[in-house]
């Protein structure tokens, strides 16, 4: 009988040493220290600030289609019914290979323009002991002209009509209202309209995003370009806009001064002046599969 009793007792001592690791253990997961001690995510709502790319990719077998419009300038008065009369439309398709690496094309109406690119998050920001302050994307596009506004004595080689991008993506979610993004970028074009424009246009972007509601953020974007053309009076690319989360759904309405909606247009060739009202209302439909 006593040594039932001393196997009783031995059993409850152990058993509730046990427990009471486990307890520990689960308490320890659930302090504020560790609770840190993750990635931060949902920097902004959706893989575009406005016009540009943000630090977001699509997640793993992830399939995002995009349905991008930009009518024309506002102030092309009544006869063009403020700019609706004229538009500007691209379609593309992203696909998430991995969590961290994107795939995309696209198809533009304005010069027929057909365009690819990969997006790679290469750093999260992270908090807790082993923080980051920020996360790093690196993006890279290539964009090809198709349209035939060349004499037909002297048509354009394939390796004439290409450009291609080069973006660093740099954001930061400072808090739960409010994140930001630089992004410096290079632009080559292989073929320029005079010889004095250069080949090689460098910008630096920034974006914001406050949050406005749970499903509601009012965004904004700008891009200065170190150099510009000499044939164009280019202007840097400017754009405010909402973004309207609804379930699989990111809408976007966007007011800028820039038609176009791949890299090497709207930084390098945009010429409205938006505070001289060349503003073009726009948005851009998303849908995740």
């Amino acid at each position: 009988m006593k040594k039932l009793r001393l196997a009783i007792l031995l059993l409850f001592v152990s058993t509730s040493v046990f427990c009471q690791d486990d307890l520990l253990d689960i308490l320890d997961d659930e302090t504020p220290e560790n609770k840190t001690k993750e990635i931060v995510t949902a920097t902004f709502k959706g893989t575009r600030i406005l016009n540009g790319h943000s630090i977001e990719n699509r997640k793993d077998r992830e399939l995002e289609f995009i349905i991008s419009h930009r009518f024309g300038r506002i102030n092309s008065g009544f006869d063009e019914l403020f700019g609706l009369d004229q538009s500007n439309i691209r379609f593309s398709l992203e696909y998430g290979l991995t969590d961290n690496l994107t795939i995309g094309a696209g198809r533009s109406s304005f010069e027929k323009t057909y365009d690819g690119f990969l997006k790679y998050s290469w750093i999260k920001q992270r908090t807790g002991e082993k923080s980051f302050p920020f996360a790093v994307s690196l993006f890279g596009s290539v964009a090809i002209k198709t349209i035939k506004d060349y004499a037909p004595s002297d048509p354009r080689s394939f390796a004439e009509s290409l450009n291609y991008v080069g973006q660093v993506l740099i954001a930061r979610k400072v808090s739960s209202s409010f994140s930001f993004q630089l992004t410096p970028t290079y632009i080559h074009r292989n073929t320029v309209k005079i010889a004095s424009d250069p080949h090689d246009i460098f910008a630096l972007g920034l974006g914001t995003r406050i949050k406005l509601s749970n499903r509601v953020s009012f965004n904004s974007e700008y891009y200065y370009a170190f150099n510009e053309s000499a044939s164009i009076d280019a202007r840097n690319s400017l754009a405010f806009g909402v973004d309207i989360e609804t379930g699989g759904h990111v809408f976007q309405i966007i007011l800028s001064n820039a038609i176009t909606m791949i890299e090497k247009s709207f930084i390098a060739e945009t010429t409205g002046n938006f505070f001289g009202g060349d503003i073009h209302l726009g948005f851009n439909i998303s849908r995740t599969f």
